[in-house]
């Protein structure tokens, strides 16, 4: 019996991962054609999960805090053949609460391995990790191999996780994958605690007929991803063979290189420009602090000939919110 849970699974790519996973039906799981035959949904905050427990056959709502024994109990007991690991505090909330950062990103993960060890042969398992690893100067280009030096609590609880990941899958505790997401856009739903929100913020509020506050220059360079390619991308690193994988690390995910002007203008391009004239330019300095040490663009030749693949163009990150939300 194929079980899989999914962590931060209220979130919208958590929702979207589990909500793919049952129509599916069956995936490919360490190089291998499995049926999916339950999906732990896990989250603290119950609406999302409890939502999906309702919506779809064959998923479970678990809530609770990752880190709280009763919780880790139930783990230990379904005994996932499969983890997928999205829960997360993410950049700006890390940055401002350090301890919170570190009891998520870092304490919670650590009580997940714990769990895998305790099974009687190693789940798989994808640890979700971003760009904010890396630092830059001034918002350069860099490549996939560069070695993460983070200018963030997020960035270095990130780094710390991709560690715990490699060598507990080294030990043999798990089939350990880690994804390294570009920033993601456009994120449907309200604008949330990391720095990079503007970059959703930008497209989907005028959409709506909102303002948007533009808290960095419009020079500043983004790595973006679609939600449908986060969701294509957890779904592959699951279906990696474990000897693909090997000892490589954290894989960077492709993505698209833009610039916050270039996506202002395309929304220009496809919506017109009286959409575009509720973006207003609000330099913050602490988020822009944040942003401009991220890479501008990263070249990821080892990830894609694994099979990942960046989106075609920005234009389609805009049109599939569009599509899927108006």
């Amino acid at each position: 019996m194929m079980k899989i849970l999914v962590t931060g699974a209220g979130g919208f790519v958590g929702q979207r991962v589990v909500r793919d996973l049952v129509e599916r039906g069956a995936i490919t799981v360490d190089g291998t054609e499995q049926p999916v035959d339950a999906v732990y949904a896990c989250d603290m905050f119950a609406d999302g999960v409890e939502g999906l427990a309702s919506d779809l056959d064959k998923v479970e709502a678990l809530v609770g805090d990752l880190t709280d024994t009763a919780l880790l109990k139930r783990i230990d007991e379904i005994k996932p053949d499969i983890f997928v690991h999205l829960a997360a505090v993410v950049s700006s909330a890390a940055e401002a609460d350090f301890d919170l950062g570190m009891k998520v990103n870092v304490d919670a993960l650590r009580a997940l391995i714990d769990s895998c060890r305790k099974q009687p042969k190693p789940p798989v398992f994808v640890f979700t990790s971003s760009i904010a690893v890396f630092s830059c100067a001034g918002n350069s280009d860099i490549d996939e191999d560069l070695t993460p030096m983070p200018l963030s609590s997020y960035g270095m609880e990130k780094v710390v996780g991709e560690y715990l990941v490699r060598d507990a899958s080294r030990k043999g505790f798990i089939k350990g994958r880690t994804i390294r997401f570009p920033t993601i856009s456009v994120r449907p739903g309200k604008p949330n605690s990391a720095a990079s929100s503007f970059a959703s913020g930008i497209i989907r509020e005028p959409l709506s007929g909102e303002q948007a506050l533009l808290p960095v220059s419009r020079n500043t360079r983004l790595h973006l991803g679609s939600p449908d390619m986060a969701v294509s991308s957890v779904m592959h690193a699951i279906a990696l063979g474990q000897d693909v994988i090997g000892d490589r690390g954290a894989i960077t995910l492709p993505g698209l290189s833009v610039s916050v002007q270039h996506m202002l203008d395309r929304l220009e391009a496809i919506a017109g420009k009286d959409v575009v004239a509720h973006v207003k330019d609000a330099p913050d300095p602490k988020i822009e602090a944040i942003v401009v040490t991220w890479p501008g663009g990263i070249a990821t030749p080892k990830a894609e000939a694994l099979g990942f693949k960046a989106d075609a163009s920005f234009d389609d990150l805009i049109t599939s919110y569009m599509n899927a939300n108006l």
